[in-house]
Order: structure tokens, then C-alpha cells, then sequence
């Protein structure tokens, strides 16, 4: 009909068949942002923001975020994960911090939404823990870096490199 896998011949949504695919070693990649002031990243580096430390908190945030990504993405299967790395590049210059997060598992289907899931839930633990201070922040630029696995093979977007080793 669509030529989208969600959907049947009626257009009506479904969980995707994997059970006939071939087990792969599956990665992901995914990158995304938090703007604000300056003055905000300043408290975040000095760990002077008063709900703690932002850093560590927004990885755990992304780590479980990647762990229940079939609990919050409809028809998303559920993955036995291998690892998420959740990693942050603070930008001075752009008043912003980068996040990247990795994710690997060994199945059948793709752990594209896993890495998505888990910069998504990290920039918005780090909106939650500096909201008190700065209320503008934007979060923004979520969008998949690197994929390998499966028969469609790597997806590597152009003019962006993984920070993790892939």
C-alpha cells in the first residue's frame, strides 16, 4: 500500500514480523543538543547547579530512557541491549551542549530508536535539572548519526562522525 512497514494492507498500524531475520550485530548512533546561555553552562561545568550534578544524572536519564524505548515509542520491539553510552560535548562558543549516545545489541531489528530515545531523554533531564535558572533553553537537532546491522547495512550521515569508536 505505503510501501511504510508499520502498516498493513489496510493502512492500519502494526508491529513489524523480525522473527524470519537473520541475528546481527546492530549499532546506532545518535546526536543531539541543548541550547542555552551562556551563563547556564558556566553553572553546569562549575557543578554549581542546585539539583546536582547534570552530567551524570542526564546520562542515567538516557541509559533508561534507551532500556524502555518499546515502553514509550509505539511498535518499537523490545531489545535485549548490549551497551548505551551516553556522552556530552560542552560548546562554549555555541552555548550549548552536544549529546551522543551509542547503542548496541545482537538481534534482529535495529537499535536506531534506542540511541534516539536516549539523547531525547538525557537533553530533557538536562532542561529538567536547569530549568530554575533558565527557562529559554531549546533543545533541538535530534537526528541519527551512524547505523550498521541487518540487511539494510550503514547509514553513516554525512560530514558527521561518531565521537564513540563504531
Amino acid at each position: 500500500m505505503s510501501g511504510l512497514t508499520h502498516l498493513d494492507e489496510l493502512g492500519q498500524a502494526r508491529m513489524v514480523e523480525v522473527g524470519e531475520k537473520g541475528i546481527t550485530r546492530r549499532e546506532a548512533v545518535a546526536r543531539g543538543e541543548v541550547s542555552m546561555r551562556a551563563e547556564t553552562l558556566e553553572m553546569i561545568l562549575a557543578g554549581k547547579v542546585s539539583k546536582g550534578e547534570v552530567f551524570g544524572v542526564a546520562r542515567v536519564a538516557g541509559i533508561m530512557a534507551a532500556k524502555k524505548t518499546p515502553d514509550l515509542i509505539p511498535l518499537c520491539h523490545p531489545l535485549a541491549l548490549t551497551g548505551v553510552d551516553v556522552v556530552f560535548r560542552p560548546d562554549r562558543e555555541g552555548n550549548r551542549v552536544e549529546i551522543e549516545a551509542k547503542t548496541r545489541a545482537t538481534g534482529q531489528t535495529g537499535v536506531e530508536m534506542e540511541a534516539l530515545t536516549a539523547v531525547s531523554a538525557a537533553a530533557l533531564a538536562i532542561y529538567d535539572m536547569c530549568k530554575a535558572v533558565d527557562r529559554e533553553m531549546t533543545i533541538g537537532a535530534v537526528r541519527l548519526i551512524h547505523k550498521s546491522g541487518g540487511k539494510s547495512g550503514v547509514f553513516q550521515r554525512a560530514g558527521e562522525e561518531a565521537w564513540t569508536q563504531v
